[in-house]
C-alpha cells in the first residue's frame, strides 16, 4: 500500500479535467497528486494547487459530521448530529415549506463546485421528482455559450492538441498559467519545436501575459473593437481568404462593407490601444493560416461579452484558417459529449411549467425581488451543493441578507465551513472527489473518464448522490434513481449514451471523443456539408448589434465612479476554493487591488495601504498594490477570498452587479465602476 500510485481525475472547473495519478500513502491518506504521463492532453502536468491536494483532503477543519446551528444565524455556532436526524430535519422542513407555499418555494441551488456528471447535478433529481423550483445555471458560461453558438451553433472547434501545430497562438481572455495550465504545455511545445510565437490579449499583464512574445492590453469590455479593426484591416491588406469566406460564411459582403468604417482608428479610440499596434497585430495574424485562436471566458464577462465572443471567432473565418492543422479556434469541447443524463437527472419528471430561477439573481430572489421570483412564491427553503454564493454570486450583500432571514432553512452540503455554510440550519459534510465515484467530460479537451474513490469517505462525509437518495428517503419519495449506487449510474448514462460501460472505460483510462479533423474544423466531408458560419446571428434580442461590432452597454465609469474594476481569477484559488489551504493563501497574501501608479499617485496612494473600493452596492476595504501592466482607469482584484478576510465581511462581490447579459443571462463579473477611496 504504502507508495501506491492510483488514477483519478480532477472534478473542479477547469477546462482541463487532467488525469491524475494519486499518491496512496496508506488506506486512508494521500500524497503527491501528478498529471498522469500517458495521458495525450494532461501530458504529466497539473496545476500546483492540485498537486498538493492532500493539504486540503486531510486539512484539520474539513467538516466531518453532520451539524445543526445552535446559535444566531450567520453567527457560526454548530453543534453535532447524526445524519438520521440531520435529513430528518431538512425532510421536515421542506415538508413544512411546500405546506405553506407550494413546492416552488423549495429551491435546490449547486453549479460547479464539482463537474463530475453524476455527482454536480444529483440535486436535480430531488428538483425534478419533487416539483421543487428550477434554476438557470447561468453564472458562468451562458454568455460565452451564447456568443459561440451564434456562429456556428455547437460548441466545439480545433483539437487543443492541434496547438503543438501552430505558428501563432493567440490566447484571447485567459489566463492559463493560473486558470489551466496544460494549455502551456502545448504552448510550450509550438515554441520548441515550431519557433511559434504567442500573442496574449488580456485587460491586465496576467502571468501569461508575462510570458507571451507580445501582450495586447485593450480596456476590459472592448475585444469587439478590437476584432473588427482588425478584420478591416485583413480585408484591406489582402489578408481575407475570399474563397474560403464565400464557402463557409453566411453575409460576408456586407460584414466587409459594414467593417469599412471600423478602422485601427476607431478602435484605438475604444480599446485604448494604438492604431499600428492593431494593424501589427492583424498583420501577424493573418501572415499564415496556422494561426490557433484560444479563447477564455474572461472577454466574456461583461454585459456586451456575446457580442464581444461573437466578434472574436469571426477572424479565423476571415483568413480561412480553419483549413489548417494549428489553425481555427476553440472556446470549448463541450458539444463532442453526448451523455443522456435522462435518470442520472429523473428527467422523466422534469415538467417546463415550473418556474426556472436564476442562480446569478440569488439575492435579489431571497430578498423577495417580484420579477426575480418570476411571480411565484418566496424561496423559504434551499438545499446548496457545490457552490458557495455567498461568497461567489454577485450582488453579494444581498445574498447575505437574504440568506439572514429567519424565514429561510437553508441547508448546505459542504467539504468546509464556507461563507455560505456559516449561515445555513444544517450543514452536511462532502466527500472530495478522491472519496467518491464519478464521470467525467471536459470543456477544454476531448476524452471521457471515469474515476473511484481514492480513499474513503473522511469523518462521515457522504457524496452528492448518496445525500440527495437519504433526503429522498427522509422525505417517502419513490424513484428508480433513488435506488441506484454512483457507479450503477455511471454505467446506465454510459451505456443509454451509446458508450463502453464504466467498467469498460475504467479499464480503458479514457475515451477519445474527438472527432475527425474536418468536423472539428468545420469543413465539408463527402456526403455531409458543414453548417456555415453566420457573421449576423439572429440574437432573439433587438437591441444587439446585428453584425460584429463594439456594443457600448457596459457599467458606465464616471465622476463618482471612474474605475472599472476587474474580478480575475488568482493562481492559488480556484473561485472560492482553496481560499482554506495555508499554502494557497499564504502564496496569495491578502485581499489587493492592482491600481496603475499615476492613478494612485492621482489619490495619493502608497503600496500596501488599505483602501476601500466601493459603489452603490457596497464597499470593502483591501490592500493597493501599484502596477503599470494595465491602462489607467482599470483596476483588477483577483481572486474571490472569504468575507472573514474583508474587515466588513463580505468579499469582492458585495461590488458586482446582478444584471442578466443579453442574450441569456449570465454574470458581468468584470464590468463594474467603482470608486478607490483612502481609508481614514
Amino acid at each position: 500500500m504504502p507508495g501506491e500510485h492510483v488514477p483519478s481525475v480532477c472534478p473542479h472547473d477547469c477546462p482541463g479535467a487532467c488525469s491524475l495519478d494519486v499518491e496512496r500513502l496508506g488506506p486512508d491518506r494521500i500524497g503527491r497528486v501528478r498529471g498522469a504521463a500517458t495521458h495525450p492532453y494532461t501530458a504529466g502536468v497539473v496545476c500546483a494547487k492540485v498537486a498538493r491536494y492532500a493539504e486540503r483532503v486531510h486539512h484539520p477543519d474539513r467538516l466531518r459530521t453532520p451539524l445543526r446551528r445552535i446559535g444566531p444565524k450567520g453567527s457560526g455556532r454548530f453543534a453535532p448530529i447524526g445524519w438520521d436526524e440531520a435529513l430528518g430535519l431538512v425532510a421536515d422542513a421542506f415538508r413544512e415549506a411546500a405546506g405553506r407555499h407550494g413546492a416552488e418555494t423549495v429551491w435546490p441551488y449547486f453549479y460547479g463546485g464539482t463537474m463530475g456528471q453524476i455527482q454536480r447535478a444529483a440535486v436535480n433529481r430531488l428538483r425534478h421528482v419533487m416539483g421543487y423550483s428550477r434554476m438557470a445555471g447561468t453564472i458562468c458560461a451562458s454568455i460565452a455559450g451564447a456568443g459561440l453558438m451564434a456562429g456556428f451553433g455547437v460548441k466545439m472547434g480545433s483539437d487543443p492538441r492541434e496547438m503543438a501545430e501552430s505558428d501563432l497562438i493567440v490566447l484571447w481572455g485567459m489566463n492559463p498559467v493560473a486558470t489551466q495550465v496544460n494549455v502551456m504545455t502545448h504552448v510550450a511545445r509550438a515554441r520548441k519545436e515550431r519557433k511559434a510565437r504567442l500573442v496574449v490579449v488580456d485587460p491586465y499583464r496576467s502571468a501569461s501575459a508575462e510570458a507571451a512574445d507580445l501582450h495586447v492590453c485593450p480596456r476590459p469590455g472592448t475585444d469587439g473593437a478590437l476584432a473588427c479593426a482588425m478584420m478591416h484591416v485583413l480585408f484591406r491588406d489582402g489578408l481575407a481568404d475570399r474563397d474560403f469566406l464565400a464557402r463557409r460564411t453566411e453575409g460576408a459582403d456586407e460584414l466587409e462593407r459594414h467593417l469599412d468604417s471600423r478602422t485601427p482608428a476607431w478602435a484605438a479610440a475604444i480599446t485604448g490601444l494604438g492604431e499600428e499596434e492593431i494593424t501589427s497585430f492583424a498583420h501577424a495574424y493573418g501572415a499564415g493560416k496556422r494561426s490557433f485562436l484560444r479563447l477564455g471566458y474572461g472577454m466574456s464577462r461583461s454585459r456586451n461579452g456575446a457580442v464581444n465572443v461573437h466578434a472574436v471567432s469571426c477572424l479565423p473565418m476571415v483568413t480561412g484558417a480553419w483549413e489548417a492543422r494549428g489553425g481555427g479556434a476553440l472556446l470549448s469541447t463541450s458539444g463532442l459529449f453526448r451523455l443522456q443524463n435522462f435518470v442520472a437527472e429523473a428527467l422523466d419528471s422534469f415538467s417546463p411549467s415550473i418556474r426556472e430561477l436564476d442562480m446569478c439573481q440569488i439575492g435579489r430572489v431571497l430578498t423577495g425581488d417580484v420579477a426575480a421570483l418570476k411571480g411565484g412564491p418566496p424561496v423559504t427553503a434551499m438545499l446548496v451543493q457545490n457552490a458557495n454564493p455567498a461568497a461567489t454570486a454577485p450582488e453579494s450583500m444581498l445574498v447575505r441578507e437574504g440568506f439572514l432571514r429567519e424565514d429561510l432553512f437553508l441547508c448546505v452540503h459542504e467539504q468546509f465551513m464556507t461563507d455560505t455554510a456559516r449561515m445555513a440550519d444544517v450543514v452536511l459534510p462532502a466527500t472530495t472527489f478522491l472519496e467518491h465515484d464519478d464521470l467525467y467530460t471536459s470543456y477544454g479537451h476531448t476524452f471521457m473518464q471515469v474515476a473511484r474513490p481514492v480513499i474513503p469517505p473522511v469523518g462521515e462525509a457522504r457524496c452528492n448522490h448518496d445525500v440527495v437518495d437519504g433526503l429522498a428517503r427522509a422525505l417517502g419519495i419513490n424513484h428508480p434513481s433513488f435506488e441506484m449506487t454512483p457507479w450503477e449510474m455511471i454505467d446506465r448514462t454510459l451505456v443509454h449514451s451509446g458508450y463502453p460501460g464504466a467498467d469498460r472505460l475504467l479499464a480503458m483510462g479514457w475515451l477519445d471523443c474527438a472527432r475527425s479533423f474536418e468536423e472539428m474544423h468545420f469543413l465539408d466531408t463527402p456526403g455531409r456539408a458543414a453548417p456555415r458560419f453566420r457573421f449576423a446571428p439572429d440574437w432573439a434580442n433587438g437591441d444587439m448589434p446585428r453584425l460584429p461590432d463594439h456594443w457600448a452597454v457596459t457599467e458606465d465609469t464616471d465622476g463618482e465612479h471612474p474605475f472599472r474594476m476587474v474580478t480575475a481569477p488568482a493562481r492559488q484559488f480556484l473561485n472560492s476554493t482553496f481560499t482554506e489551504t495555508p499554502t494557497s493563501r499564504g502564496a496569495e497574501g491578502r485581499p489587493t487591488v492592482l491600481v496603475h501608479p499615476e492613478d494612485g499617485a492621482a489619490l495619493g496612494l502608497t503600496d500596501g495601504a488599505p483602501v476601500v473600493v466601493g459603489n452603490r452596492r457596497g464597499s470593502v476595504t483591501v490592500r493597493a498594490r501599484m502596477f503599470a501592466g494595465l491602462r489607467r482607469g482599470v483596476v483588477v482584484v483577483e481572486s474571490v477570498w472569504p468575507g472573514r478576510d474583508f474587515p466588513e465581511g463580505v468579499g469582492i462581490n458585495a461590488l458586482t452587479g446582478a444584471d442578466p447579459a443579453a442574450p441569456a443571462g449570465g454574470a458581468a463579473f468584470h464590468d463594474t465602476a467603482v470608486w478607490i477611496r483612502k481609508t481614514p
